[in-house]
């Protein structure tokens, strides 16, 4: 499920950015995976060529009905893999548009 919206939907999120080439990524992920480190990379290009990004999976109350999370608050427009950080296989492909914020699942 993807879902975009725009503007800022959390106080936790950064302000996007206004000229809509940067977005934001939130990732409701299952209650187990609490502290797992989640990394990004962009769609097509190999993940250990250089440092990624990566986030872990917080509670987060209020943010989602189920409140857990990982988020990406400042992404460039484009399509990302993510995976369980240091190289598990990609579990979600998401589609950040700049200026919006996308939410995305990660399969239970």
């Amino acid at each position: 499920m993807d879902h975009s919206s725009p503007g800022v939907a959390d106080r936790a999120i950064a302000m996007l950015d206004p000229r809509d080439v940067i977005g934001a990524l939130i990732v409701a992920v299952p209650a187990f995976m609490t502290g797992a480190e989640i990394e990004i990379c962009p769609l097509g290009e190999l993940r250990h060529d250089r440092p990624r990004e990566s986030v872990h999976v917080q509670h987060r109350p209020g943010l989602l009905a189920h409140g857990f999370a990982a988020v990406f608050a400042s992404l460039p427009e484009g399509r990302y893999e993510l995976y369980r950080k240091p190289n598990g296989p990609t579990e979600v492909i998401a589609e950040v548009r700049g200026g919006r914020l996308t939410e995305v699942e990660w399969p239970p």
